[in-house]
C-alpha cells in the first residue's frame, strides 16, 4: 500500500465535492475515537461523499493508487474496526451523508434506505409505514444502518427476529475495486446462484462498502407485556424461556439476564430504584408481544398464567409486571444502562460471548471459578442475552484495586474466558465483530481451514488489500 501524499489528497478532495471531505482536526476528532477509548486514531483526510456513485469513485481512486481506506458508519463499534489506525496513513471514509430513503414498500413489508441512515431514524419511518424494525441496540441513536450490516448487529429481538443478517434482504455495495454491485431486491425467495449479500453482511468493510439495503419489515407490536422476575439461577432462566416459548408460541420477544451486582452497581452510581423488595441474586427481563391487539389476544391473561407455572415450578421467585409504558421504559432502563454504569467500578476487561443456551449454566460456573482464581476479588458481571446465548462476560476490577495493573491483565483473562468459551463450542464475538482487537485470537480460536478461506475471500475480491486493511484477518 501507499503512504497518501498530497497530490492524492488533492485528487480524492476534487472526487468528493464541496463538502465532501474535511481535514479539520475539530471535524476529524470525534471520527478518531471510540467511545470505550481502546483505541484513538489518525488520518489525512476524512472523505464525506453524498452518493453511492461517489462512494464508487473514490473507492476507485483508492485502488487504482493502493491507498488504505477505512470505512465508518456512527462510530459506535467496540473492537476498532471502524477507526483508522495510528500510522496516519489510512483514509477515513464516512457514510453518514448518505441517509436517504430510497423505496417504501408496505405491501412487501420493505423498506429500501442509505447506509448512513441512523437506526432509531429507520425505526420511525417504519412507524410511519404502521410497520416494525425489530433491530434494537443501545447505541440506535447514533448507530447507521450501513455498520448495523457491516457488523451482522444482534441486540435484544434476536431470540423472535433473528440477527441483523435475518433482516436483509438486498444490498448495494461498493466493491474495492470500485465497481458499484446493484443487489438490492425485495425478493424473500432467490434460488439464482450463490446469495452473494451474505459475503458482506458480518465482513466489516473488509470486502466491501455497503451504500444502500433493502430490509425486511413486520407487522407492529401492539400488545407488550413486560416482567422483571427473580430466579434462583441461571439454569432455571434456561428453563423458564422454554417454559415461556411452550406456553407463548413466538411471542417472546426478548428475555436479558441481570445479576445481583450488576443492579447493584445500578442503585449505586445511576439513581435507579430495585424493583424488588427482596435482594435477589438473579433476575430475567422478559418480553412477550404480539401484533395482536388486547381484543384479539389477551396477552396480560397469558403472561399471568406464564408467571404462575413458573413459580410453581420454583423457576421464578418474584416478580414486577410493568403496568405502563413509564413502569416498562424503567425495567429496560435497567438493562440498557448495565454496560455504562461498570465504568464507575474502575476497570472492566469486557467479553461478548455465546454458548448453546443449554450451557450458559456451565460457562458461568466455569467461567466465574477461572478468573476468581487467577484474581481474587474479581467481580463478574455476566449480563445480556441469555435467551440467544449472548453472553457479556464483564469482569470488574477488584475493589481498591490499580485499575492500570488490573486492564495489564487483558490478555490473560481473556485467553482464560474465551479457552473456556471455546471448549463449549462457543465464539468469541457473538456481536461485536473482530476489528483489531481480536485479530490474534481469532487465528487462536478458527480452524486453520476456516481462517485459509477467510483469507482466499479477502485476496480475491480485494487482492490490493486497501479497504479495512488489518481487520478480521491479516493479509499481506
Amino acid at each position: 500500500m501507499t503512504k497518501p501524499d498530497q497530490n492524492h489528497l488533492d485528487n480524492l478532495k476534487s472526487i468528493a465535492g464541496a463538502g465532501g471531505w474535511s481535514d479539520d482536526p475539530d471535524v476529524l476528532a470525534p471520527h478518531l475515537v471510540e467511545w470505550r477509548d481502546l483505541y484513538q486514531g489518525k488520518t489525512p483526510l476524512l472523505l464525506l461523499p453524498d452518493s453511492s456513485e461517489k462512494v464508487a469513485a473514490l473507492v476507485k481512486y483508492c485502488h487504482d493508487n493502493r491507498l488504505p481506506l477505512v470505512p465508518q458508519g456512527g462510530n459506535t463499534g467496540l473492537v476498532g474496526g471502524g477507526l483508522p489506525d495510528d500510522s496516519g496513513n489510512e483514509i477515513l471514509i464516512s457514510l453518514k451523508r448518505l441517509n436517504k430513503v430510497r423505496l417504501r414498500d408496505p405491501l412487501n413489508q420493505t423498506i429500501t434506505v442509505e447506509a448512513g441512515v441512523i437506526l432509531a431514524d429507520l425505526q420511525a419511518m417504519a412507524e410511519e409505514m404502521d410497520l416494525y424494525f425489530p433491530l434494537s441496540l443501545a447505541s440506535e441513536g447514533t448507530c447507521q444502518v450501513g455498520g448495523n450490516i457491516s457488523s451482522n448487529a444482534g441486540g435484544v429481538g434476536v431470540l423472535k427476529y433473528g440477527n441483523m443478517r435475518d433482516l436483509v434482504l438486498g444490498l448495494e455495495v461498493v466493491l474495492p475495486d470500485g465497481q458499484l454491485w446493484d443487489g438490492l431486491t425485495g425478493l424473500r425467495k432467490d434460488n439464482t446462484g450463490y446469495d452473494l449479500k451474505q459475503l458482506f453482511i458480518g465482513s466489516e468493510g473488509t470486502l466491501g462498502i455497503v451504500t444502500a439495503a433493502t430490509l425486511k419489515l413486520y407487522p407492529r407490536p401492539l400488545n407488550t407485556q413486560t416482567a422483571l422476575l427473580a430466579i434462583p439461577s441461571p439454569q432455571a432462566a434456561i428453563e423458564l424461556l422454554t417454559l415461556a416459548r411452550k406456553m407463548s408460541g413466538d411471542l417472546v420477544t426478548a428475555f436479558e439476564i441481570i445479576p445481583r451486582i450488576g443492579l447493584d452497581f445500578l442503585v449505586r452510581h445511576m439513581d435507579a430504584t430495585d424493583p424488588m423488595e427482596t435482594a435477589y441474586d438473579w433476575h430475567i427481563l422478559m418480553e412477550c408481544s404480539s401484533s395482536l391487539d388486547r381484543l384479539h389476544l389477551d396477552l396480560e391473561n397469558l403472561f399471568q398464567q406464564i408467571m404462575e407455572t413458573a413459580m410453581e415450578q420454583e423457576l421464578v421467585l418474584d416478580g414486577v409486571i410493568a403496568s405502563s409504558e413509564q413502569q416498562r421504559d424503567n425495567l429496560w432502563a435497567l438493562r440498557e444502562n448495565l454496560s455504562e454504569v461498570q465504568k464507575f467500578e474502575g476497570g472492566s476487561i469486557k467479553h461478548d460471548i455465546s454458548v448453546p443456551v443449554s450451557k450458559i449454566p456451565e460457562f458461568l460456573e466455569k467461567a466465574t471459578a477461572a478468573v476468581e482464581q487467577a484474581i481474587p476479588g474479581i467481580r463478574p458481571v455476566p449480563f445480556g442475552h441469555i435467551g440467544d446465548g449472548n453472553i457479556h462476560f464483564n469482569l470488574t476490577q477488584p475493589e481498591g484495586a490499580d485499575k492500570a495493573a488490573y486492564l495489564d491483565r487483558w490478555e490473560e483473562v481473556n485467553k482464560i474466558v474465551h479457552d473456556i468459551v471455546h471448549g463449549l463450542d462457543g465464539s468469541i464475538s457473538a456481536e461485536h465483530g473482530i476489528g483489531r482487537l481480536k485479530v490474534e485470537e481469532l487465528t487462536r480460536y478458527k480452524s486453520p481451514l476456516a481462517l485459509d478461506l477467510m483469507r482466499k475471500l479477502k485476496k480475491t475480491l480485494d487482492p490490493a488489500n486497501i479497504l479495512n486493511p488489518g481487520r478480521i484477518v491479516q493479509n499481506d
